[in-house]
This record gives C-alpha cells, structure tokens and sequence, in this order.
C-alpha cells in the first residue's frame, strides 16, 4: 500500500480548516465556487483524489489507499482536526478516514452517499469515455458530440470533458481510465472497519430526485453516525452543490458554524 501526495488548492488562510472531497470522476475544480465563498471564514483544502485531476496514477484504487492519502496531506499541512466534507466518492473517503481515525476529523459533511454498496457499473459514462478519438480530435465540440450517444445528459458530459486536457503531444484524459474502471465495484462498495462508529457531528446532505440516500439506508448511517443529521435539498439531483448551491450551504450551516465556533 502506498500513499500518493496529493496534488491540492489552497483558498484562504483563516482558522480552522476544511476539506472539501470530489467525487468520481471529478476533481478540486469542482469545488471552486463553494471553497471560494468559504475561504473568508475557513482554511479551504480542495485535493484531486488518486487517478484523479492532477494527482499521481497509482494503483490500488480503494479506500483504504485514498484515506491514506488524506490522512498524509492533513499530517503534510498541520491541520488541526479538520472538518471533511466529501461528495459521493469523497463522502466515502469522508466517512471511511472519519470511522478509521475519529480523533483526527473535527466532522463530516457527507454529500449525496450513504456508507452502502451500490450496484452501478458507469459502464455508459466509460462506453462515452471512449468512443471520444483522442488522435483525431480536433476540439472539445467534437469531442462533446462523440460522447453525447453515450451519455445523453449535456450537463453529465460537460462535468465529465473537464477531464479533458490539450497539451504538447495532443489530448489527454486526467483521468486513471483503465485502473478507475477495472476498480469501479472497489469504489461503488464501501467496507466498514469492524466495529466502527463515529460520534462526532455527521451531516447527510441529499439532493431529493437523487436515490443515493435512501430511506431504507438511514438505519445503517445511524447506527455507524450516532449524530447523524439529515438534510435533504429540495429539487436537487446528485450533484447537490452545483444544482441547489445556496441550499446546500444552508444545510452545511450547522455544521461550519459549529465548526468554527469551536476554535479558540
């Protein structure tokens, strides 16, 4: 098991400090417009998670490896019991690091997850991935026209061509493709270290026309997050933050103002 020094964004310098996690197929991009309107209050943290943006490819691609490499850049910049707040794929790493090591995360904010495995393959999203001909593009129209039989949503493919890169040698994805696709039942899962809870607060934001956090799925987020708090974004998909994003500061309210409350 190795850890990858994450490549990351700074935004602000005010105490305390807070990560903010991508999720698949995502990267610190993401994160922009809400990191910036925090950075006034907090120390914002944004990482590219492995196999992700501009952070190293590096096998495996599980979450004992990415929480490792959290936990690296936390000791790496001093942070003091940061919060973690992480969208799908980071929302796992979020929960995983908090379950692993409850004395290091301050809270959790996760976003549009639940600790369950789901049963999703992307095999559409991998089928779009690569029906774009990377050696004969010759902009990022075509390659949004190529994708489009694959995946229909253009909201979907403009989030997913942000991995897309013109350099020296021609187009590239920032993406770890082979390695994200032969691990994508390793990332769609999420194991729980026996015996794990995690009392400090929890927040579970969830878009409703998203079926990520269910109802069925609060008993087991309770029992792992005793101080689970629920809080569902009305009109919201999966991507919460983007689609609702003054709602979804409202419910990570709470959560920040306690937060930074607690800093001498």
């Amino acid at each position: 098991m190795s850890m990858v020094p994450l490549y990351y964004r700074e935004y602000g310098d005010a105490a305390p400090s807070l990560i903010l996690l991508h999720g698949l197929f995502g990267s610190s991009a993401n994160w922009s417009s809400i990191a910036r309107e925090l950075s006034g209050q907090f120390r914002v943290i944004v990482p590219d998670l492995r196999n992700h943006g501009r952070s190293l490819h590096a096998e495996p691609m599980d979450y004992a490896v990415m929480v490792e490499d959290v936990q690296a850049l936390i000791d790496t910049l001093k942070l003091d019991r940061p919060l973690v707040v992480g969208h799908s794929m980071g929302g796992k790493v979020a929960m995983r690091l908090a379950l692993e090591s409850p004395g290091v995360v301050a809270g959790i904010g996760v976003v549009d997850i639940a600790p369950v495995d789901y049963g999703h393959d992307f095999s559409s999203v991998f089928a779009g991935f690569e029906a774009v001909d990377l050696a004969r593009l010759s902009d990022r129209a075509e390659a949004n026209r190529q994708m489009a039989a694959f995946v229909p949503d253009a909201a979907v493919r403009a989030f997913l061509l942000q991995n897309l890169v013109h350099e020296r040698d021609g187009w590239h994805w920032r993406l770890n493709l082979p390695l994200l696709r032969v691990s994508i039942g390793t990332v769609t899962a999420f194991e729980v270290p026996p015996g794990a809870h995690y009392e400090r607060p929890a927040h579970f934001i969830f878009g409703t026309r998203s079926d990520y956090v269910q109802k069925a799925y609060w008993p087991t987020i309770q029992t792992l997050f005793p101080g689970a708090v629920f809080c569902p974004v009305e009109g919201a998909g999966h991507w919460v933050y983007a689609e609702r994003r003054d709602t979804f500061l409202d419910c990570l309210k709470d959560l920040l103002d306690a937060h930074r409350d607690a800093v001498p």
